[in-house]
């Protein structure tokens, strides 16, 4: 079969299929990654902003070199997913991304939907590797250098139209796809109020995060019991925090909505941490099935849980 040259109509084919498949928004860039990324990211590991994820100090190679990740890397597709939703009888417990269906495994299985359909438009598939937190990528660079996004100040990546409530994900491939287009305007300007809302002054100042300070770290990656200020910082949260995404303005009336995969599961909407403390494996192993949240295992989600209640002054049975 003979393989057509590709062409910029190509990659509008490849951008309305991945609309089809649920993507809010999909880019196209070439290696290598900007320096810039590289560096902000050897600062917070100097600078220890990192707390005990000792997993983010590995793989410093692939990050400037994803090459490594997939040899004669010609083009790095970057996918955003919303998952923007306010359901009624949300307690804000649990961070929103938390209320639903893995995100891992589902924008896996799009992507790779994605991937069959590339193959087709192009007239052979192409050797790629696909990502979604699983490698060693600096999504957020890939993203803005494709015009997906721009990092706002409360370091994520705001998506036009769809805000910060997205997951990303790429697709590394061995194919050139080429595109130009400009680099988006900054999406904060003189605006704030992403650093005011944070309860625990984690972000010290725009786009630079403590993550040691971060209440998403302290109920969803620290492993450890917490001391006694961490316990004290975490306030009413169970798992993960929106505090800074919630207040933002880009995310007060997004035109794009969540995809339906992540339709939030009732049982957890008013979720209370009396309930987790009462809660045996093999009702936490239901409940949360399929969920980021079954990852961290019953024993932290129940630390999370006293330390909740501690500082709402009610009895820990």
């Amino acid at each position: 079969m003979n393989t057509p040259e590709p062409s910029p109509s190509l990659a509008r084919a490849i951008r309305r299929e991945a609309r089809r498949l649920g993507f809010s928004a999909a880019g196209f860039s070439a290696p290598p990654p900007g320096g810039r990324a590289t560096e902000r990211f050897r600062a917070m590991l100097r600078e220890e902003r990192h707390g005990e994820m000792a997993y983010l100090e590995t793989g410093l190679e692939a990050r400037e070199r994803p090459e490594l990740l997939l040899p004669e890397l010609k083009t790095v597709v970057s996918l955003a997913m919303s998952y923007h939703q306010d359901p009624p009888g949300w307690n804000r417990r649990i961070s929103r991304y938390a209320l639903t269906a893995d995100y891992h495994a589902v924008l896996r299985r799009k992507a790779e939907e994605l991937l069959e359909a590339i193959g087709e438009l192009a007239g052979s598939r192409p050797n790629a590797c696909i990502t979604v937190d699983s490698a060693p990528v600096l999504e957020k660079e890939w993203g803005e250098r494709s015009a997906l996004g721009r990092t706002g100040k409360n370091t994520l990546l705001i998506v036009p139209s769809a805000g910060s409530y997205v997951f990303l994900a790429e697709l590394l491939l061995d194919m050139e796809i080429p595109e130009e287009r400009p680099p988006l305007p900054n999406p904060c300007g003189s605006c704030r109020i992403c650093l005011d809302a944070c309860p625990t002054g984690a972000l010290l100042e725009p786009g630079k995060l403590d993550a040691r300070r971060c209440i998403s770290y302290l109920t969803g990656e620290l492993k450890r019991e917490f001391t006694t200020e961490e316990a004290s910082m975490i306030g009413g949260r169970l798992f993960g925090c929106d505090a800074c995404q919630e207040r933002c303005p880009h995310n007060q009336r997004p035109l794009i909505k969540a995809d339906p995969a992540f339709e939030p599961r009732e049982e957890l909407l008013g979720l209370e941490p009396e309930r987790i403390l009462g809660m045996g494996r093999s009702e936490f192993r239901r409940l949360f099935a399929g969920t980021p949240i079954l990852r961290i295992g019953l024993r932290r989600l129940r630390r999370n849980a006293r330390a909740v209640l501690a500082n709402e002054g009610k009895p820990i049975d």
